[in-house]
């Protein structure tokens, strides 16, 4: 009876090689294609340099405080239909209740998780104090709704608000 090894090849130095080369080829290009997807998809930076970014960090700050008396009541209605259109509507009133006129707000629709989704949002005044516009192809859940008004070039108003689109 012939033992099982004498049937079996031996193992060999080119047979060790190969084995060693086919695993860390193959860990070698799933690390490459995964490091590939992983770059491409998300670039998880909300800034292309966060010391700019830093620099302008004091101004940002004194934008706020400058915002926060004006005590401005600014009101912002979303709304998704089944087309995937969404119609972005503003009321905005000065610290008297008055209407705010001729200020030129614009919206931004960014999406949380993939920043190539964003979308501008061009608002137009169709009233003492009413601003509208419509973002097309609007897939539905989670958004971020910026705002900002500007006036003779001068942002006079920032906000950003998390909104669920059904």
């Amino acid at each position: 009876m012939a033992s099982r090894s004498d049937r079996s090849k031996p193992l060999t130095g080119r047979m060790v090689l190969a084995m060693l080369l086919g695993f860390f080829g193959t860990v070698i290009g799933v690390n490459v294609y995964m490091m590939k997807m992983a770059i491409s998809t998300l670039p998880g930076t909300d800034v292309d340099s966060a010391y700019t970014a830093s620099l302008g960090y004091e101004k940002e700050i004194a934008a706020a405080r400058d915002q926060e008396a004006r005590r401005w009541q600014v009101e912002a209605h979303i709304e998704r239909g089944a087309s995937g259109a969404a119609v972005v509507q503003v009321n905005a009133r000065d610290a008297s209740g008055n209407p705010l006129s001729g200020v030129k707000f614009q919206g931004r629709l960014e999406r949380p998780a993939d920043k190539r989704a964003d979308q501008e949002v061009e608002l137009a005044e169709i009233g003492i104090g009413i601003y509208r516009g419509t973002a097309e192809a609007i897939a539905p859940g989670q958004w971020d709704l910026v705002l900002e008004g500007d006036s003779s070039g001068r942002r006079l108003f920032l906000s950003k608000n998390r909104v669920l689109l059904n």
